[in-house]
């Protein structure tokens, strides 16, 4: 008789045994397919948190220009990058805001020079949503839209919303600037209005130095005005703190390693979300190889209990002439016929349940911190405060854990490994076997 149709009539003779091997293969696969379905979650997770969140690092030097921020900025290792250049221009027409009660002319002329200026504070940027105060939520856009990396050289202008109130500007108004040696002058649209939260102080602050009175205009449109190359800083997102090195090397074969070079990574919102995914995509590793070992070993010593309780039956078909190796065959046919159904039970399991799964997944809400002070602001424009974007990072959305068939195939893949091991191993005993003395001790 054929061994493929020996296991079938064992299979149903033996109902009992059966229905034990279907139900720990069941459990078996079952806690496979859980873990699989964990690593492909956290997976997806971490590409989603690489996505959104990224890694800022702050780039300062002597020798930072924009075309040399623009060249680190072009390395395959960038995603996106934010070149900040800072200027006060002047800015006929445009009443600017006041804080506390003026002081005398000589000192209100002193304190204007020192600062650059008695006009308004510009910032030329790239993109404005990569700065810190957008970045994290403090600063929002309250009209029209922000600075993006297509406006480039267009003479566009972000204003603050108490500015714009009291000149009553709003999108599509226009602002007039002027270089900071009162040269050129050029008319800017007004494309967006922000709120900042910072309240103005209670002593006299010169305008320029005050968050109400500050402007965002793209970097070329500002170089325009003669506003210089040098950079106060440039901010480049890269998708993990592993790729920090390398951008560090760039950057310092770029400027050079005096000239005050820094370099400031800033990875900890990424870490707080990710160091946990990774953590749980550890775990469920391990859990998956336990498992696999712990279901070989179980199921090996059910079929090495089994051919011992067959001696006389295995001695029967080898007096008979029956191949030793179609003997094995036979027993892994057997374990591997309980094992598709298993499978099948299991994968049900996981669709209905695999909502369940994520709730084990790590959930991070972001914190509730109050509104920055003005030293907390001053400490902000040296780049000491860019660590706590992670307490205002949005949180990641909780990751559908669904059945995938390549989560099924390497569960199916492992399944079959281990009956396999589980039947071939212990069937190195059947290769030992001789008819004559297995008859013989049945007698």
């Amino acid at each position: 008789m054929n061994f493929v149709k020996r296991a079938v009539y064992s299979l149903v003779a033996r109902k009992g045994r059966t229905a034990i091997l279907c139900g720990i293969f069941t459990v078996v696969c079952g806690l496979l397919l859980g873990g699989s379905l964990l690593q492909g979650a956290t997976a997806r997770q971490e590409a989603e948190a690489q996505r959104r969140i990224g890694v800022d690092v702050t780039v300062r030097g002597e020798r930072l220009t924009v075309e040399r921020a623009a060249r680190l900025g072009s390395s395959p290792l960038v995603e996106r990058y934010n070149p900040v250049l800072s200027t006060v221009t002047g800015a006929p027409g445009l009443r600017l805001v006041e804080s506390g009660r003026p002081p005398s002319a000589g000192e209100r002329r002193r304190a204007e020079a020192a600062a650059g200026g008695a006009g308004p504070g510009v910032l030329g940027v790239r993109e404005t949503e990569l700065l810190l105060d957008f970045a994290t939520g403090r600063a929002r856009v309250t009209a029209g839209r922000a600075i993006t990396a297509a406006d480039r050289d267009r003479a566009v202008v972000m204003v603050e919303a108490r500015l714009a109130g009291k000149n009553g500007l709003g999108v599509g108004d226009h602002v007039t600037l002027t270089a900071p040696d009162g040269g050129a002058r050029e008319a800017f649209e007004v494309v967006g209005v922000f709120e900042d939260p910072l309240r103005l102080p209670d002593a006299w602050l010169p305008p320029a130095e005050l968050a109400a009175n500050r402007l965002y205009v793209p970097v070329g449109a500002l170089r325009g005005l003669g506003a210089g190359e040098r950079l106060g800083e440039a901010v480049y997102r890269i998708s993990s703190p592993e790729r920090a090195r390398a951008l560090h090397a760039r950057a310092e074969r770029l400027l050079g390693a005096g000239d005050g070079f820094r370099f400031d990574v800033n990875d900890k919102a990424y870490r707080e979300q990710v160091g946990p995914l990774r953590r749980v995509g550890a775990f469920a590793r391990a859990v998956v190889w336990l498992i696999a070992v712990a279901g070989a070993v179980i199921l090996g010593l059910i079929v090495t209990l089994t051919i011992r309780e067959r001696r006389g039956e295995l001695g029967m078909l080898l007096a008979l002439g029956e191949k030793r190796w179609k003997l094995i065959g036979q027993h892994t046919v057997e374990v591997t016929a309980v094992a598709v159904p298993a499978l099948a039970g299991a994968a049900v399991a996981a669709v209905l349940l695999g909502d369940r799964l994520g709730d084990v997944l790590p959930a991070r809400e972001p914190a509730d911190r109050p509104r920055a002070s003005p030293a907390d602001r001053a400490d902000r424009a040296d780049g000491t405060d860019r660590a706590d974007r992670a307490d205002r990072a949005d949180p990641l959305p909780r990751p559908e854990v669904r059945l995938t068939p390549g989560d099924l195939g390497r569960v199916a893949g492992t399944g079959l490994g281990i009956a396999l091991a589980a039947t071939v191993v212990p069937g190195v005993g059947i290769l030992r076997l001789h008819p004559r003395s297995i008859l013989t001790d049945t007698d």
